[in-house]
């Protein structure tokens, strides 16, 4: 999967979390994306089997879509956290960055990252 469709889910996540019923008006708005752009990935993303729209235009995550965007979220959540509370970048520099981050880190970084951060989080709880 390619970083936009990447993006796409998380938004999707995020929204579906936030405001419940996500259409693509939604995404193009939290994206500020034309609403073409969305509606050529939201039909790609469709046809990779990530999510469903029913006849209303409301855009539901399958199965596989959830564990794709979970995992998204969850290294954006990560990365940001390690860049602001680990390095000591701002909040907001650690935000845009774990952005760019999440798409293109290996596996082994990442679950090396969380690993020193679940190490030094236990260490400061005891």
């Amino acid at each position: 999967m390619y970083e936009s469709g990447e993006m796409y889910l998380e938004t999707i996540l995020v929204l579906k979390n936030r405001i419940g019923n996500v259409r693509s008006i939604d995404i193009a708005r939290e994206l500020d994306f034309s609403k073409p752009s969305v509606s050529r990935a939201v039909g790609i993303l469709k046809d990779d089997g990530y999510i469903e729209v029913d006849g209303d235009g409301f855009i539901e995550l399958t199965h596989d879509g959830k564990i794709k965007a979970e995992s998204i979220y969850e290294r954006h959540e990560r990365l940001t956290a390690f860049l602001s509370e680990v390095i000591g970048i701002s909040k907001e520099t650690a935000e845009t960055d774990a952005c760019k981050i999440e798409h293109i880190i290996s596996d082994e970084t990442f679950n090396s990252i969380k690993k020193y951060m679940k190490e030094h989080e236990n260490k400061s709880n005891k």
